[in-house]
């Protein structure tokens, strides 16, 4: 039988609590160890609440656990990743990784230096309603793939919101339009050649409220994508096809007690597929751990990470500079 990964986790976000740190605790793979904080009386309360040890960020960097889950500020993540490969430990970092190119090839290599894996948590890839849409796909039942539309929205936070804070890293492009992107690619199975991008700023935050993406894909083929902070709440993708189409009732975000519905729409049928309730966290430590304990490599995390922070530069640029950006460029 395989040890199980000791997990650090640095960071007492929301997510960390609401869904990061449980699914640790139910694999069967993983083991929580350690949490760590820049706030003692919240690394306390957090190690009191899920039974671990508690300390410092630099505390978790020097115990004995295996890998760290980074949940902080989108602006720490590259600085922690870096300290965490360099102290020998796997890393398991929110998304987006990072907030530049440059940065995610620092980390990365700091990885590869050091013999460690980094993967950035995309855990809706791991839901069964995604392998359903490859296999819907892959049958041919759309057809030909022309076309991929996806949006992410959500009520505005609250003033103080990490968020809302520019200097963080905050934005809806960061923090949700990562989402329909990645959806994007993992569809077409392959990556974008250009880029346009356009990104409303709010004169009160700093930060983008709104984005707008169209992705060009070989063939000619397009990912039209939006998020914003919005009133109604809004996690969906659709996939274009010559013979059908195929739409998500909850592509991103899904609570692991929610039943989801896949359907395939033609010219006068629509077919409903119920996908049932999955725990994606869970799914996603699984498979992270099975890459550690195994040492096969089976996945290029480092990447797709890669390519992903590539995408997202090339975005920053084109809604920048107003114009279309090849990937090439960067």
């Amino acid at each position: 039988m395989r040890k199980k990964i000791r997990f650090g986790v640095i960071g007492t976000s929301r997510i960390a609590k609401k869904a990061a740190i449980p699914a640790i605790i139910a694999s069967q793979s993983a083991e929580l160890s350690m949490v760590g904080s820049r706030s003692p009386e919240h690394a306390q309360g957090f190690a009191e609440q899920f039974g671990c040890a508690h300390g410092s960020y630099e505390d978790v960097l020097k115990s004995d656990v295996d890998a760290v889950y980074i949940s902080l500020p989108n602006s720490m993540h590259e600085e922690w990743a870096v300290k965490a490969a360099e102290a020998g430990k796997h890393v398991w970092c929110e998304k987006p990784a990072t907030l530049t190119y440059e940065s995610a090839e620092r980390m990365v290599d700091a990885a590869q230096k050091n013999n460690v894996r980094l993967m950035e948590g995309f855990m809706f890839l791991y839901h069964p309603q995604h392998t359903k849409v490859l296999e819907i796909i892959r049958s041919g039942t759309l057809g030909d793939i022309t076309g991929f539309e996806g949006r992410f929205a959500y009520p505005i936070p609250e003033a103080g919101n990490n968020r809302l804070k520019p200097e963080l890293g905050g934005g809806i492009y960061n923090d949700a339009a990562v989402y329909p992107i990645r959806a994007s690619r993992f569809v077409f199975n392959e990556e974008p050649e250009g880029v346009v991008c356009d990104l409303t700023i709010d004169p009160t935050y700093g930060v983008d409220v709104e984005a707008r993406i169209t992705l060009t894909y070989p063939g000619g083929r397009t990912a039209s994508i939006s998020s914003a902070f919005d009133t109604d709440y809004r996690s969906t993708y659709r996939v274009l096809g010559t013979k059908a189409d195929l739409s998500m009732e909850r592509a991103y975000a899904v609570p692991s007690d929610m039943a989801v519905k896949i359907f395939i729409e033609r010219s006068e049928t629509r077919e409903e597929i119920l996908i049932e309730p999955a725990d994606h966290f869970r799914l996603m430590v699984d498979d992270f751990c099975n890459e550690i304990t195994s040492g096969s490599r089976t996945k290029d995390y480092e990447g797709d990470l890669l390519s992903q922070a590539k995408i997202l530069d090339a975005g920053r640029i084109s809604n920048d500079e107003k114009r279309v950006v090849r990937l090439s460029e960067l």
